[in-house]
């Protein structure tokens, strides 16, 4: 699973939680329940608004025994560095920071490239090609190798088929040419934008209030 989706999927997860919630609270806070005549759920402490979110018989239920205390430590222990975790990966990019580049005639010299240089090269090259008004451009990790994912957009009525003949032929193949690099499988994304309908006719006045003749 991608981490987009695991994101998007633990954000919809957390932000329905707490919306639940807030309704909850809201609806005890303004006496809905009362005043619809709804039953609210068994398990929730707040059901007027005379009442606190959490009541003082569920704050001290637990605070006598010996393993309340550090249960509730280790539990925020687990939370911060699960957040922790989450936020270093956030941070961490997909694929790799640098591309060894080939170096035949100077043997025993590790040449490395940063993949943004790389990344903007291609997004240079590409953005010059006709038709295109947006490129961009990421290095991932592939299965074997390093992959090169593109997107781009076009202008309205652009041919895809020859943007993706320009691309294979221009931008990647100098990439490659000029960097030494043996290969570098690349995917492209290509969308089209839209044409926008013209306005035809003339555009219709707003009828203002006609003065009235005396």
């Amino acid at each position: 699973m991608k981490r987009g989706t695991v994101n998007r999927l633990l954000l919809g997860v957390v932000g329905a939680a707490l919306l639940a919630a807030g309704v909850l609270v809201l609806a005890g806070g303004l006496d809905l329940y009362g005043r619809l005549g709804v039953d609210p759920p068994s398990w929730w402490p707040l059901t007027s608004p005379d009442q606190p979110v959490v009541s003082e018989d569920s704050r001290t239920r637990w605070s006598g025994e010996s393993w309340w205390w550090p249960a509730v430590i280790a539990g925020l222990v687990v939370v911060v560095a699960v957040t922790a975790w989450w936020l270093v990966a956030q941070l961490r990019r997909s694929g790799p920071t640098t591309v060894v580049l080939p170096t035949p005639d100077v043997p025993g010299l590790r040449l490395r490239l940063r993949t943004r240089a790389l990344e903007e090269a291609v997004e240079s090259e590409a953005v010059a090609l006709p038709e295109v008004e947006r490129v961009g451009a990421r290095l991932v990790r592939g299965s074997r190798r390093p992959r090169l994912r593109v997107a781009a957009r076009m202008t309205p009525g652009g041919d895809p088929a020859a943007l993706a003949e320009h691309f294979e032929t221009g931008p990647r193949t100098g990439v490659l040419a000029s960097m030494g690099l043996p290969e570098l499988p690349a995917d492209l994304r290509i969308r089209v934008v839209a044409a926008r309908p013209e306005v035809t006719g003339r555009r219709r006045r707003r009828r203002g209030r006609q003065p009235r003749v005396v």
